[in-house]
């Protein structure tokens, strides 16, 4: 019993981050634009996170934040007030795990 729910609590331990950050990037609009494996309006967070490595975090964080044109065609990405520093950086780690 005591090995089934440590299983169990492992398991929701994993899981939870990648669920957290995609709920956060629902919570903050980032899906009305973009989806995980499609492009939508924008890119899809595979295939910016096939574009960027790590090293392009505090651009990209600040990008979601101020908005910005020009890397992915002529639509803009709205600036998006709603999202603090903390959660940029935090939805923009995930979205370059999406690969």
């Amino acid at each position: 019993m005591k090995r089934a729910l440590f299983a169990l609590l492992a398991a929701v331990s994993i899981s939870t981050p990648a669920l957290a950050d995609q709920a956060l990037a629902t919570s903050k609009n980032c899906m009305a634009c973009h989806a995980v494996d499609k492009k939508l309006v924008g890119p899809s967070f595979k295939d910016i996170a096939k574009k960027y490595d790590k090293s392009a975090s505090d651009k990209l964080a600040e990008k979601v934040i101020k908005g910005g044109s020009g890397a992915w065609g002529p639509v803009p990405m709205p600036a998006n007030p709603q999202v603090s520093a903390d959660e940029s950086k935090k939805l923009v780690a995930w979205i370059l795990t999406q690969k």
